[in-house]
């Protein structure tokens, strides 16, 4: 692909995801990953923000080992260097909806087919958070 088939937002989160890895090599550690992660939420528009925080909220709380950090300029959690799950907001990318996703390292293989974002509208309720805390857990195991 050409430079000319991305967005712009698209290409502004490469060049993000650049400076990530830059201050990766320089040895970021857990507290700047937390310090970051929660810079950039407050930096969102009311909704995605609201929405970012519950998220990070609910994940630090199911796994505490995860390391915040930043990935492609987003909230991401990741484990021993590898980013497990991460948020993505409506805002950035001109979408819909926001999103949770889940890489490839997160155990949460069910058969032949499983989902690995979820859409993520309005506020959470307490049964959503439930899901989600759920899918972290089984995602870190």
């Amino acid at each position: 692909m050409s430079d000319a088939e991305f967005t712009a937002e698209e290409r502004a989160a490469m060049k993000e995801r650049g400076r990530e890895v830059k201050a990766a090599r320089r040895g970021s550690t857990k507290a700047d990953g937390t310090s970051e992660v929660l810079a950039k939420i407050a930096e969102m528009e009311a909704g995605d923000r609201a929405l970012a925080e519950r998220i990070h909220a609910v994940v630090t709380a199911a796994a505490p080992e995860l390391t915040p950090k930043l990935w492609y300029g987003m909230p991401a959690y990741a484990k021993n260097g590898k980013v497990l799950c991460f948020f993505q907001c409506a805002a950035k990318f001109k979408a819909r909806y926001s999103t949770l996703g889940f890489s490839d390292q997160a155990n949460l293989d069910e058969g032949a087919m499983w989902a690995s974002s979820y859409a993520l509208t309005g506020e959470l309720t307490a049964r959503d958070e439930a899901r989600i805390s759920e899918l972290v857990r089984r995602a870190v195991s």
